[in-house]
């Protein structure tokens, strides 16, 4: 698990340093302030690898540069590798134009997943990326297994023409066919990041989608009674199933080379999620934070698991009010003051209410309404505390209010009580 990270002299501010929570981590702040940046530091503080740099066919993940390029940079981390805690620190060479650090192999932090937000996935698993020595052959082992988008769908193939992984078409396809272990656990984990126990992501039958589309293709059992092949499903489901895929091919994987190793099974893991609620449904977002923090105890009852996610979701912060604990968890977040970006571990204080939490610090927002409802209310409300305010322009400013608000809204209550009282509306 990550402890620790701090930076100096690159991203968006001159210098960050987070401690973070054992459980769950989350990150907020306006769009262009760090949060991806952040998972791809910690990403590189722990794999010593930026996702792009091991598979160029990604637009994200790239490497990350020094804000002025004549002053020192770094990156500095603090984890826990087996029975000890491990520090490590990366300077920037820049004639080198990369990161360095300590010559050795590195601590072994468990396995790690990053989720990217356009779709791309990355693991780094110690069974399988990780030398304790050299291989006589010269040969390297993978430093990172770095999926694009299309190829988390289609399979991951190397430089030597090796197929790293089938993709998850035809992974699942086998999976049924044999209807094992692995079949199980994608059943269970699908079923666990589920929106509702009423809308179940279950597999159906196999089918073909082609005269021309020899494979056997995936589909899902939707609510409605069809079998949907999941190329042809939302958007928001097939981010889910690509993540349960994903996550269920890492822990398949691992447990092989494990048992050809001779060793036990990593009990470590770490969840890095970017955007986690990109393309989920209201409903969804409300239960994918607690669907994936049982993700694991599906996979592996006795693991420990740390979670680190960044969001724009108002949703995303509600649903974790009532397992939010300051012992184990911790909240960051990015705000622009005075042109500096600033980064602060804000207490978590529940909201009560979504609404609540689009004016909180997470994302400080004046109101939840539309930002011509929000004019409108503005001129309201100076009209309620002015003595002078004339009934024409009351009657007009009524008028204007009785288009935005609805019936019920409690400021049109609030309204009409004293605009009534005051003679405004006779």
């Amino acid at each position: 698990m990550i402890t620790h990270l701090g930076i100096s002299n690159v991203g968006p501010a001159s210098g960050m340093e987070l401690d973070f929570g054992s459980r769950l981590n989350l990150l907020t702040g306006d769009n262009g302030l760090g949060k991806s940046f952040l998972l791809d530091t910690i990403w590189w503080a722990m794999t010593r690898t930026w996702p792009a740099e091991v598979n160029p066919r990604l637009t994200a993940g790239r490497i990350a540069l020094p804000t002025d390029k004549k002053q020192p940079a770094a990156i500095r981390a603090s984890f826990s590798a087996a029975s000890k805690e491990t520090r490590c620190e990366s300077a920037f060479r820049p004639l080198l134009q990369t990161w360095v650090t300590r010559q050795g192999r590195p601590a072994n932090p468990g396995l790690i997943f990053y989720a990217m937000a356009d779709g791309s996935f990355a693991v780094w698993d110690p069974a399988r990326n990780y030398w304790q020595s050299r291989r006589e052959d010269g040969k390297a082992r993978p430093p990172a297994y770095v999926f694009s988008p299309a190829e988390v769908w289609n399979g991951l193939e190397n430089a030597e023409g090796t197929w790293l992984c089938n993709g998850l078409l035809r992974d699942w396809a086998g999976w049924q066919k044999e209807n094992g272990q692995a079949f199980a656990s994608l059943k269970a984990v699908l079923e666990a990041l589920s929106p509702s126990g009423e809308e179940k992501l279950l597999p159906g039958k196999l089918t073909r989608i082609s005269l021309d589309d020899a494979r056997d293709m995936p589909t899902l059992r939707m609510p409605y009674g069809q079998d949907v092949p999941v190329l042809h499903a939302s958007s928001g489901m097939r981010r889910v199933v690509a993540l349960a895929y994903f996550l269920v091919w890492c822990w398949e994987e691992h447990l092989q080379a494990r048992e050809l190793q001779g060793e036990e099974p990593e009990s470590r893991a770490i969840f890095l999620v970017d955007e986690v609620e990109a393309h989920l449904h209201p409903k969804w977002q409300r239960t994918v934070i607690p669907a994936l923090m049982k993700v694991m105890d599906t996979l592996r009852p006795d693991k420990e698991m740390q979670l680190i996610v960044a969001t724009h979701s108002p949703l995303i912060m509600a649903s974790v009010e009532t397992s939010f604990d300051a012992a184990l968890d911790a909240w960051f977040d990015l705000d622009l003051s005075d042109g500096a970006v600033m980064l602060a571990r804000r207490p978590f204080l529940r909201q009560g209410n979504v609404c609540n939490w689009l004016t909180s610090e997470a994302f400080d927002l004046p109101s939840g309404y539309s930002r011509e409802v929000e004019a409108v209310l503005e001129e309201a409300g100076r009209a309620l505390s002015e003595e002078s305010f004339s009934p024409e322009d009351a009657k007009r400013l009524h008028r204007r209010l009785r288009e935005v608000l609805s019936e019920t809204d409690p400021f049109w209550l609030r309204w009409r009580f004293v605009a009534e009282k005051k003679g405004w509306l006779s």
